[in-house]
């Protein structure tokens, strides 16, 4: 249940953190933005990676005799590797229609939103969405790191639709419809038999999705590339508690 409750509510609560408190210190969310990205990239490799490694390497101990065993280790290794650098490749071509709303940035002005529902940017929003839902199947615990991922990104985009005069009501459906999409992944995930079959190569994609993401956030929340040391223990608070106990 948590796995389709946690991330509606993620999104939700950014919304009602804008409409009620409108922040206007930035920085602040800067920070949030920081140490959800340090949390995203803690979850992904101190659990995803190993369990999706581990995974592949265990599917492929039931598939062939010992003596081979170290030889296809090494290949199932490169090709979840592969799939690593697809799910960034695939991040890039995202980026691009989204304008990097994924990690909280956006790298052109909101033109044109208040004549025309954004559906360019909630496409692609959509499909990052949904392929964060797919591990969540058997990696339940990562719904915790979308979480913390999707609060920040919400209360952004809801500032920026805001500003950009499209309006309290489409910004409400925007980012109502967008609450569903990680929910309604982790369902395909969960009952299409062939996603099911599919999982580790899904969940290898969505490291590579998460990989970049989090490093951009990491990047990006920088001011002019100075060093700071608040953003630094955020940045460290985010990996610790990302570690699994």
């Amino acid at each position: 249940m948590k796995n389709y409750l946690l991330p509606f509510l993620s999104i939700m609560i950014g919304v009602c953190l804008v409409l009620w408190i409108k922040p206007s210190n930035k920085s602040r969310i800067k920070l949030l933005l920081a140490f959800s990205g340090a949390f995203l990239m803690g979850m992904t490799v101190f659990t995803l990676i190993p369990e999706v490694y581990h995974s592949s390497l265990e599917g492929d101990m039931h598939l062939h005799e010992a003596i081979e065993q170290e030889v296809h280790h090494h290949l199932g290794g490169k090709m979840i590797g592969i799939w690593i650098i697809i799910g960034i490749l695939l991040q890039i071509i995202l980026d691009f229609f989204s304008h990097g709303a994924e990690h909280g940035h956006f790298h052109s002005p909101a033109k044109g939103l208040q004549r025309q529902f954004p559906w360019g940017l909630f496409i692609s929003l959509s499909i990052h969405s949904i392929l964060e839902g797919f591990p969540l199947h058997t990696h339940s615990n990562m719904v915790y790191g979308i979480f913390i991922h999707h609060l920040p990104i919400a209360m952004v985009l809801t500032i920026f639709f805001l500003d950009s005069g499209i309006g309290t009501r489409k910004t409400l459906i925007f980012l109502f419809l967008f609450s569903l999409m990680t929910p309604f992944g982790a369902f395909l995930a969960n009952s299409v038999p062939q996603l099911v079959s599919y999982h580790t190569q899904m969940s290898a994609v969505v490291i590579g999705i998460f990989l970049h993401i989090s490093s951009v956030i990491l990047f990006e929340t920088s001011e002019n590339h100075r060093f700071n040391y608040l953003k630094l223990g955020v940045i460290m608070l985010g990996f610790a508690l990302a570690y699994p106990l």
